[in-house]
């Protein structure tokens, strides 16, 4: 009983990190952070060794599931792939048609969730606070990169994968942003459209090479450094914060695979000056509503996991 309302658990928690990936500039690597499973989701990452694949090659397939921490994973995949099938109408509604709102929301969850994580670091110097400042620079910078044209070969859609793979696991920064900068987003759109295999695949390649040399990284930074890390990945989700800003005026478009104009390149606007700029109203009272909803989820949920812990 105890491990269906573990693994429930974890369900949901995936379930949170899918309804985020759904949103452009919003990293599933933020919502681990915040629910507290990011270090388990690395250690099961990095627990696809050499030794446990060769598990699979003697069909010895139990051993294999308990040393990659199967239960774990698919539990969160499960709830990832619910909430991308059954989630994305609604999110890309709101985005469509309530934007500044939805913005508000993740704005308030992001921020108030570096800032829980940063509470916890036990013992402050100089390393942690220049983490956190160059975190937020970093992030600042890479969500003002304009689109770049890249490469045509082959092999920089395995490259495109990897850098991608890696940004996704990273708090405050989206996959989906990378691609984007890279040139790459509509490649691989065109390329799940058309179901072209090598091209995906291509792709899938270059994400599991990143995903299981990047997570090594970032476990080996946790272990060895860990206060400046979390400062980092914490300046990383204040800084995500740029492309979370509600009020946006489009300055370029893009013509999608289907054939639609979505924005391409957007600049932040000030609420006082958005209506004038975009002849749109900033609805600041339903933003603020939003904004303090997210702050209130996260602090509930902080609430009820301590609660959990206790009893």
């Amino acid at each position: 009983m105890n491990s269906i309302k573990k693994y429930g658990l974890v369900y949901l928690k995936g379930m949170a990190m899918g309804a985020a990936d759904i949103v452009p500039g919003v990293s599933g690597g933020s919502i681990a952070l915040i629910a507290g499973i990011y270090q388990t989701l690395l250690d099961s990452i990095n627990s696809f060794t050499f030794s446990n694949l060769s598990l699979l090659k003697s069909l010895e397939v139990k051993r294999f599931y308990k040393a990659v921490n199967g239960s774990f994973l698919l539990s969160l995949l499960l709830g990832i792939l619910t909430s991308i099938f059954a989630l994305s109408k609604v999110i890309t509604y709101l985005m469509n048609e309530h934007p500044i709102p939805l913005w508000s929301f993740f704005c308030g969850l992001i921020l108030v969730s570096a800032f829980l994580i940063l509470k916890d670091i036990k013992r402050w110097h100089l390393g942690v606070i220049l983490a956190v400042a160059i975190g937020t620079v970093i992030a600042w910078w890479v969500t003002n990169l304009p689109p770049t044209s890249s490469p045509d070969a082959k092999w920089f859609i395995f490259v495109a994968g990897a850098i991608a793979i890696c940004a996704m696991i990273l708090p405050g920064i989206s996959g989906s942003f990378i691609l984007l900068i890279l040139g790459k987003y509509e490649v691989i759109l065109k390329a799940v459209s058309e179901k072209d295999i090598f091209t995906l695949g291509l792709f899938a390649s270059g994400c599991i090479v990143g995903i299981l040399s990047f997570s090594r990284v970032v476990s080996f930074l946790l272990k060895k450094f860990h206060s400046a890390t979390i400062g980092l990945l914490s300046g990383f989700m204040l800084g995500s914060v740029n492309e979370l800003w509600p009020w946006k005026i489009v300055t370029a478009w893009r013509t999608s695979s289907s054939g639609e104009q979505k924005p391409f390149l957007t600049e932040n606007l000030w609420p006082s000056t958005y209506l004038e700029e975009v002849g749109k109203e900033p609805q600041i009272l339903f933003a603020t509503f939003a904004f303090l909803f997210g702050i209130g989820l996260v602090l509930f949920i902080e609430w009820l996991a301590n609660k959990l812990q206790k009893a």
